[in-house]
């Protein structure tokens, strides 16, 4: 795909017509297109929006790009951000235009879905076996000579299974050896080993390449600096006795890859130290919740906490609810529920109150319980809340939160809404 088709596929994104699919928009846009709603930069409090809607902070959204671009750029690292975390190909784009490697992604679909608007670089953080989807990526790959694919492999049947499936492909498909964060974490091979013999399998594969090695820090049993560093210096020796074997031929840059959100600071130190190797190496990092942030598990667990002085995320998510119910002096309920808000890691988190215009924090609000529709309000007596008040709820886990809603707002500070984000689940 070329970047003049890429864009097109992008700019029809605008083109799409607003209608009864897209949850939270205003009920008279219906018919317009998402570009023309876009233009009249309604007010997300005023325009005509109905409750529950979500929107994403224009301002704290690019101030997250921008900080991670310069974390990144700052440790010498490549970097994949987890395409999972939103599946918003505009996002995808500005996360791109911040200097991103490609994106990571997690299952075929996902990759399809990029590959419509336009990705040139895919690193798959999962084993492929599927016979369909390989031929797809085989496929792509030979149609176009600038698309670059890497995924996972972890045992010496999935490589059988993928040479297979691969039967007549034109380019090679690279493949990195997945080492596993430990016993009894998710995949990946257990031992050093069992990674060689993985290695030998790819070898004698004829449609696969080794580009690398990776894994995910994040599986850690019982995950602390000390076990985490243990483990990535652990996959950087992989990749050192896998170069000094000769084991990456063909290939003009080595891979070596970690990086979710909790420990990307360790990522960044350990790979620091990657030695000199027979070619050069690309230290790719994987994080992202960080585009949006979250104001529970994420804001709690992520680096920046451990080093200040690199700057901070901002949570740039808000769900606005409204006040249906207040059956008595200790309770309320609002209009959303697990059908609209993050929930399984932790409940929303009650923010803000607006009343005829004005907001003021949530004091003596906060949320004990969700229902398909209704998030549960417990109220002590300083709590200011009426039926019709709209109150503004934090969420704690990003990936929970996108896959929700098809097409979300993105308000500047003062409520104006300058853009939609469409997602693909």
């Amino acid at each position: 795909m070329t970047a003049d088709t890429a864009a097109e596929s992008l700019a029809r994104l605008a083109a799409e017509r607003v209608d009864h699919r897209f949850k939270g928009l205003p009920p008279d846009a219906d018919g317009l297109t998402v570009g023309e709603l876009a233009a009249q930069r309604r007010n997300l409090f005023t325009g005509g929006f109905a409750t529950p809607v979500l929107a994403l902070s224009a301002e704290r959204l690019e101030h997250n790009l921008r900080l991670m671009e310069t974390y990144a750029d700052r440790h010498g690292l490549a970097f994949a951000p987890h395409g999972k975390t939103s599946m918003a190909p505009q996002l995808f784009q500005r996360q791109i235009e911040h200097g991103a490697w490609g994106i990571t992604l997690a299952v075929p679909h996902q990759v399809r879905v990029a590959r419509a608007f336009g990705t040139r670089r895919v690193f798959l953080a999962n084993e492929l076996v599927d016979a369909a989807a390989l031929r797809w990526v085989s496929a792509e790959l030979d149609a176009d000579p600038e698309f670059r694919f890497v995924c996972y492999v972890d045992s010496v049947r999935g490589v059988e299974l993928m040479d297979a499936a691969l039967s007549g492909a034109r380019r090679p498909l690279d493949v990195v050896v997945e080492l596993a964060a430990g016993e009894g974490a998710r995949t990946g091979v257990r031992t050093e080993a069992e990674c060689a013999a993985v290695a030998d399998a790819v070898a004698g594969a004829r449609t696969l390449r080794l580009a690398g090695v990776a894994g995910y820090e994040g599986e850690v049993p019982q995950a602390d600096p000390e076990r985490v560093t243990a483990w990535l210096r652990r996959l950087v020796a992989l990749a050192v006795d896998f170069d000094k074997a000769g084991r990456f031929s063909g290939v003009d840059e080595i891979v070596v890859s970690a990086g979710g959100s909790a420990w990307f600071d360790a990522v960044a130190d350990v790979f620091a130290g990657i030695p000199g190797l027979s070619l050069p190496v690309l230290k790719l990092l994987r994080s992202g919740a960080y585009v949006s942030h979250d104001d529970g598990h994420y804001r709690k667990l992520t680096p920046f906490n451990r080093v200040p002085e690199e700057g901070a995320l901002e949570p740039a998510f808000r769900l606005w609810t409204q006040v249906v119910s207040r059956p008595c002096a200790e309770q309320a309920f609002v209009n959303a529920g697990k059908r609209d808000a993050a929930y399984d890691l932790d409940l929303p988190f009650a923010q803000v109150i607006r009343r005829d215009g004005a907001e003021r924090p949530a004091a003596g609000v906060s949320v004990t319980a969700l229902s398909d529709q209704h998030a549960w309000l417990s109220t002590t007596p300083e709590a200011d809340l009426e039926v019709g008040d709209w109150v503004g709820l934090g969420l704690s886990h990003p990936c929970t939160s996108f896959d929700k809603w098809p097409l979300i707002p993105v308000a500047e500070a003062d409520g104006t809404v300058v853009d939609y984000v469409r997602t693909f689940f």
